[in-house]
């Protein structure tokens, strides 16, 4: 399979990457703000011989802090409504039939803001150009998604990881009943390739991927070793997180890495080769 990857050095692109490439699978192109490139203006590039038949197009790239877009709602609209626009605009005009796109768990939630309908706009925008231009998708939905070493976009369990080893109280916008559902990136790369590989009963339609170990922050925050300081729960934010995921579960997909190992890991990473971060 040769395909085209946005967001391919974020957290769950990088790993992801790796997986298609170790199992014979071909990046034909990346684009991520980290190499200089941004998909709202991917549709400046030509395809290339060499870049040319590709077989899916893989969309990672999104704004993904909440807080921010609510603050600033075109961050929410410039990055994901424009994003997803453009890249599959790309498609139609290069042909590409298949695209994989990542929306987000939280637009299941009661509580919307500019980040969930960018999301909701860019779900509604895949079937779209289905119906339209016979571009068959794939829809993915992730829950807090973490690794066991430094994350840059500094998600909470990397912050609190980092804060639980120097001492220091872990912040939480809520109050002790506020849950999220962590997945850890090898789970979720299981996931994605279960979806692929089994694309022609997989193909228009949205999953949700979790770990399936919906948890209270203040028992994340007592495996880190860390004490909680609490603050007002953000606006337009969810305070439980209950995620279906018998739906990807029918096809063989089951988490493996319970949350306690995976914050093991984490601990482990920032007492050996990651200790430079908690500097």
């Amino acid at each position: 399979m040769r395909f085209i990857i946005t967001g391919s050095k974020g957290l769950i692109g990088t790993e992801f990457k790796k997986r298609l490439e170790k199992e014979g699978h071909e990046c034909v192109m990346e684009i991520d703000n980290r190499l200089g490139s941004n998909i709202i203006n991917i549709n400046s590039i030509e395809l290339t011989p060499s870049t040319q038949k590709t077989d899916v197009f893989l969309h990672l790239a999104s704004y993904c802090k909440i807080k921010n877009t609510i603050e600033n709602p075109q961050l929410a609209f410039d990055n994901n409504v424009k994003g997803v626009y453009e890249c599959l605009e790309f498609c139609r005009k290069n042909d590409i039939k298949k695209f994989v796109m990542y929306s987000s768990s939280r637009i299941l939630s009661e509580e919307k803001n500019p980040y969930t309908a960018s999301k909701m706009y860019g779900e509604y925008l895949c079937e779209a150009y289905k119906q339209c231009y016979g571009i068959e998708y794939i829809i993915i939905r992730p829950s807090t998604v973490y690794n066991g070493c430094h994350d840059l976009t500094t998600r909470l369990i990397t912050i609190w990881a980092i804060k639980a080893l120097k001492g220091e109280k872990l912040p939480l916008n809520g109050d002790e009943n506020k849950t999220l559902d962590f997945t850890h990136v090898d789970d979720f790369v299981d996931g994605i390739m279960v979806l692929l590989n089994n694309w022609y009963k997989t193909k228009n339609d949205a999953y949700d991927i979790c770990g399936e170990e919906e948890t209270k922050l203040v028992d994340v925050a007592r495996m880190l070793g860390g004490e909680v300081e609490f603050f007002p729960a953000d606006k337009c934010q969810p305070q439980k997180v209950n995620i279906d995921i018998s739906k990807i579960k029918s096809f063989g997909y089951e988490p493996k890495v319970k949350l306690k190992e995976g914050v093991e890991r984490l601990l482990e990473f920032y007492k050996g080769e990651g200790r430079k971060w908690l500097n």
